[in-house]
């Protein structure tokens, strides 16, 4: 009798993709624990996330463009259920007994007991901002026949970032921001993520060319199933 030889369908396999999953989970996680924090740039008040938050849309954008948009759909939810992991155990640990010699139990909890409605604001607005951005990047790729690279940058980050930005405020702030006040607030936000896309983008055309040459890939999305919970990658 003869063996069986069984076969696996050939799985794309890259060399960079788990690097940059990785950064994006990083700063997802960074990002909103450092967001405790309020810092000041004159009259302009924001959240220590702000620092690092913007670069979660750069991998995002360089992930669509060059593997396109089910590999950015894996980041987007590898992200996401991280971050609910780190919420879970620092909350976990939160509520767990002091030891005795133990006297920083207030300074935990300012730091990494997150507000649940902080979270909550947190988490939603990254799925549907991610999700939007990566969706209208790959749509106008399609569309240009992928041509006007920095335009499908800054036009997917611009609505992504204005969904995600609009999203936690009306989520974390209403009811203690109202009117003008919200509006500035949103505006603010999504203005300066706009604009470190734009002063990005030197550094996005290059490793988006270098990637594309390294990994010989180039992701149209013409049959790709854009639903957020398709899990198929490829």
């Amino acid at each position: 009798m003869t063996a069986l030889k069984v076969t696996s369908p050939k799985l794309n396999v890259f060399r960079y993709f788990d690097l940059i999953l990785g950064f994006s989970v990083a700063i997802l996680i960074i990002s909103n624990i450092v967001a405790v924090k309020l810092i000041s740039f004159g009259p302009i008040i924001t959240d220590g996330g702000a620092i690092i938050f913007p670069l979660s849309y750069i991998l995002g954008d360089i992930l669509t463009e060059v593997y396109g948009y089910s590999y950015a759909r894996r980041a987007i939810w590898a992200s996401f259920g991280f971050m609910i992991l780190a919420v879970i155990v620092f909350k976990l640990v939160e509520l767990m007994p002091s030891a005795a010699e133990w006297t920083n139990q207030s300074s935990y909890q300012a730091i990494l007991g997150f507000v649940p409605r902080i979270v909550l604001a947190s988490l939603c607005a990254y799925i549907l901002g991610q999700f939007m951005n990566s969706f209208v990047l790959a749509k106008l790729k399609i569309l240009s026949g992928g041509k006007s690279l920095w335009f499908r940058l800054v036009s997917s980050t611009a609505i992504g970032e204005l969904v995600d930005t609009t999203v936690f405020a009306l989520i974390a702030f209403s009811g203690l921001l109202h009117g003008f006040v919200m509006i500035k607030y949103i505006l603010i936000g999504w203005i300066f993520k706009v604009v470190v896309e734009i002063v990005m983008l030197p550094i996005s055309y290059k490793v988006i060319g270098f990637l594309k040459k390294s990994e010989h890939v180039d992701k149209y999305d013409y049959d790709t199933n854009f639903s957020p919970f398709h899990i198929k990658v490829g």
